[in-house]
């Protein structure tokens, strides 16, 4: 981004932190206009689209070119694990995963978290607790640390859990692919 245009785009990320996404809006739009591939720009817009709009196309659409634009600017892949999670897009999710564990700019601890959440989601404990402990093995945040042991530990009490109800478990089937 050019200077100016730099300089804009700071003003936009203030406005989101004062709530004012509308205003915040116009000044993408009005960057992207003369930069039409700013990965921040893109990553931006598709976080307005998905938590104030609830536009989740539009907002894919965004994290994508953002990804596009720049292969190396790693707030798009957080952005779109977390769109793909909520819609419950799991095949997709698994995708985007596994080409995040080849980008260079991305946490593969956090990489190893989105796989166990996606798995605990789905009911599949021990696979989770699987990816919270690779996450650990390659972490060297102390406290992120804390964190996956407890994601881990919330998994042991829900493998506890499904000892009781193994019926209700016996009937759920493996999330599918959702649009």
């Amino acid at each position: 981004m050019r200077s100016q245009l730099e300089e804009l785009y700071l003003e936009a990320e203030t406005e989101i932190r004062n709530s004012n996404y509308a205003e915040a809006f116009r000044k993408y739009e009005s960057i992207l206009y003369d930069e039409p591939t700013s990965a921040p720009v893109h990553n931006s817009l598709g976080w307005l689209y998905k938590t104030q709009f609830d536009n989740y196309s539009q907002a894919e659409s965004h994290y994508i070119a953002a990804i596009k634009s720049d292969p190396l600017y790693p707030h798009a892949y957080h952005n779109y694990a977390i769109l793909l999670t909520d819609m419950e897009r799991y095949d997709d999710l698994k995708k985007h995963l596994n080409r995040c564990l080849d980008i260079a700019t991305l946490d593969k601890s956090w990489v190893y978290i989105r796989f166990g959440l996606m798995e605990e989601l789905n009911l599949r404990f021990e696979s989770a607790i699987d990816y919270y402990e690779k996450a650990i093995l390659i972490s060297l945040n102390d406290e992120k640390i804390k964190d996956y042991r407890n994601d881990i530990d919330r998994c042991h009490a829900k493998l506890q859990l499904a000892k009781n109800h193994q019926s209700w478990l016996g009937n759920q089937e493996p999330e599918k692919e959702k649009n």
